[in-house]
């Protein structure tokens, strides 16, 4: 494996998520997003010679650049109000669990102005599964995961070709006012956000992770200067998010053509996924991007038990190089990829084939 030259962000700060499963069907099941896998892949980084640099404590302005104020706060007080609430021996759960859940026609009468009465609802406001269980460090380590992506754009916008953000918990299914599918804040969002406020004029989001990034589609949706574009599972065979991730959606108002979703069926291996991909780097230069975030998640590997998509180690690194033809300064985001064994090492090949291309 060649030796990384791009910095890797990373902290240790993401080890205070410690979720310990969630509920599948109302089924407890272990997690496979723990504080192992970030220290798993730091360590594969390592072992690989890439150079792991520390993220500073950015505090919130990052992420109130891309999330609404009352929907942090909310994770703020989560955990502490869990057990002020005394939940931790009634009914003895230590993880934060939402009890209800905000329809539209369930809380059509609900008003700003009388919020839930306890925690454990007012978490309903926002979120979208039982399976994004807050532990007593998430708020923190979800904060840290946005100052790593946040400093990682910094460093292009300082000069570096490239960076790749280490981080966990991931954040592409997280919007401006919601968490779900092992999300909290969005950290390709915000390491977009950050390079536009640095004088990045327009810029492309490529996301490609097996799953739709459909929280990072809602928060650009009405914006022209930011393009989402995204090659997934097909969310119409039952794949997450299931709701969002199809073809027609375009964006709206000022951010119409800016969204673009190329959906795949189960199954579809390296040919057909790396042709999607080119279309999505031809959507790039369409676009008029300056630079360029890349959500990269490596849950759509053959060898993955739970993959949705059939894409090889030869499949990643091509998506490397072909994402280095846009020869654009660029900031790689750590989403999915949760077969430890091989989540570093595929992460590398990405990495490797976009420096190779590069050289």
């Amino acid at each position: 494996m060649t030796t990384l030259r791009m910095p890797a962000v990373w902290t240790p700060r993401h080890s205070g998520h410690a979720p310990d499963g969630g509920y599948w069907l109302g089924v407890r099941l272990p997690g496979d997003e723990e504080p192992v896998r970030g220290d798993t892949l730091r360590d594969q980084l390592v072992a690989a010679g890439a150079t792991v640099v520390g993220a500073p404590d950015l505090g919130l302005a990052p992420v109130l650049a891309v999330h609404d104020a009352v929907f942090v706060d909310c994770l703020r007080r989560a955990y502490p109000e869990w057990v002020a609430a005394g939940h931790l021996d009634d009914p003895g759960q230590p993880q934060v669990v939402p009890y209800l859940f905000a329809m539209p026609g369930f809380a059509a009468r609900a008003r700003a102005d009388r919020p839930p009465a306890s925690i454990r609802a007012e978490l309903g406001l926002y979120a979208t599964d039982t399976l994004t269980l807050l532990s007593e460090g998430t708020f923190d380590a979800a904060c840290a995961a946005v100052h790593s992506s946040v400093h990682a754009a910094q460093l292009v916008l300082d000069g570096a070709p490239a960076a790749y953000a280490a981080v966990r918990p991931p954040g592409h299914h997280a919007g401006p006012a919601y968490f779900g599918g092992a999300c909290y804040f969005n950290n390709a969002a915000a390491a977009a956000q950050h390079l536009r406020d640095g004088g990045v004029e327009r810029l492309a989001i490529v996301d490609i992770d097996a799953h739709q990034g459909n929280g990072t589609q809602e928060i650009f949706w009405h914006r022209g200067d930011v393009l989402y574009a995204s090659a997934h599972v097909d969310p119409a065979a039952g794949w997450y998010p299931h709701y969002v991730g199809h073809a027609d959606e375009r964006g709206e108002g000022e951010g119409t053509g800016a969204t673009c979703n190329l959906p795949l069926a189960p199954g579809t291996g390296d040919q057909e996924w790396l042709a999607a991909l080119a279309h999505l780097v031809q959507a790039v230069r369409d676009h008029g991007s300056d630079a360029l975030v890349v959500s990269l998640g490596v849950d759509a590997a053959a060898d993955d038990p739970e993959s949705p998509l059939c894409i090889t180690a030869a499949g990643f690194r091509a998506a490397g190089a072909l994402l280095a033809t846009l020869d654009l300064p660029t900031v790689f985001v750590q989403e999915g990829g949760y077969d430890l064994r091989r989540l570093g090492p595929l992460v590398l090949q990405v990495l490797n084939g976009f420096e190779e291309e590069n050289t």
